[in-house]
């Protein structure tokens, strides 16, 4: 069956959700709607998983393919990919057992460390079981990050820089999560990198973080409140570094078995880059990093959008011969 020509495309944008990350995903959602409509999609709607009646709507939407805009539980964790593919409809990003790897950090760091590719050290943590502060801090110090274990931004995480502040950032991170992770806290420069392509993938330029005055880390206050400049392209690192950063996101991205686009954080420390983790649905507001690489690159946001939906379409294409 041949493809349908943009002008006769039936696009359905998936935003909101459950997750924590709702009204980001709705900015999201909104970003690549225009980008759609630019490009000449004929017909683009946008439908919340949270609402009552979406199984039904997009089960009778007669959609060509599904542009996901969601972050967190509900989005990047495999679970609308698991229905999208029970409705025969194809979805861009990554399948449902790469989202489902990517989104659980613990099961990432394993997969990462098999790759190759530097991680801190850590442990894992479940709710419900006893927990022994004080061995924690015995094994990996005092100076540490703790964090939901599935999770896709900054909510429940906290920088520890005592051992009296381990029992509440690890109360916290429960209000996120059953798993929470404990790593050491990195000291270096925080950056970021975009990964788009299919078959042959390519880096996109390093975005450096820039930490602001009162913030210990890029938390949701400089992500998406604070307006003032956070964030540096093209990163100030040295060119090795650079170029590592680059090779270990690409690898990231195979690793977990990742489509169309990923970006992975990290912190480069003097040893060099060390994977902190990577999101298969990077934020797409007019404030979001991807977005900003994206244009660094050469590329304009419409036409990487496009080519979003043109993987997935031929990722189909493929699966049903």
């Amino acid at each position: 069956m041949s493809r349908k020509s943009r002008e006769d495309m039936r696009v359905v944008v998936l935003a909101g959700g459950i997750s924590d990350e709702r009204e980001i995903s709705r900015a999201s959602g909104a970003n690549v709607v225009s980008a759609l409509n630019e490009q000449g999609y004929g017909t683009v709607e946008m439908l919340d998983p949270s609402d009552n009646d979406f199984l039904q709507a997009l089960s009778n939407g007669s959609y060509d393919v599904a542009f996901i805009a969601l972050h967190g539980r509900g989005g990047e964790d495999g679970m609308v990919q698991s229905i999208l593919e029970y409705l025969g409809i194809p979805y861009t990003g990554s399948g449902v057992a790469a989202s489902a790897c990517a989104a659980d950090k613990d099961i990432s760091k394993v997969l990462y460390e098999h790759a190759g590719i530097p991680i801190a050290r850590g442990t894992v943590v479940f709710r419900g079981k006893d927990i022994d502060c004080a061995a924690i801090v015995a094994d990996l110090g005092d100076q540490l990050f703790v964090k939901p274990a599935v999770n896709g931004s900054s909510y429940g995480v906290s920088c520890v820089t005592s051992a009296d502040e381990l029992p509440p950032a690890l109360e916290l991170a429960f209000e996120h999560g059953d798993k929470v992770l404990v790593e050491q806290r990195l000291v270096g420069t925080e950056i970021t990198v975009g990964v788009f392509g299919d078959d042959t993938v390519e880096a996109l330029p390093i975005v450096e973080i820039l930490k602001q005055e009162g913030s210990e880390f890029y938390d949701l206050d400089v992500k998406y409140i604070d307006p003032t400049l956070v964030h540096r392209i093209p990163a100030r690192l040295d060119p090795a570094d650079y170029a590592r950063a680059q090779e270990l996101a690409c690898a990231a991205h195979k690793a977990l078995g990742c489509t169309g686009f990923s970006r992975s954080d990290f912190i480069v420390t003097t040893d060099g880059p060390v994977i902190l983790e990577t999101n298969t649905i990077p934020g797409m507001t007019d404030t979001s990093l991807y977005p900003d690489e994206v244009r660094h690159a050469g590329k304009t946001f419409p036409e990487v959008v496009a080519a979003l939906v043109d993987i997935a379409l031929t990722h189909a294409e493929n699966a049903s011969k």
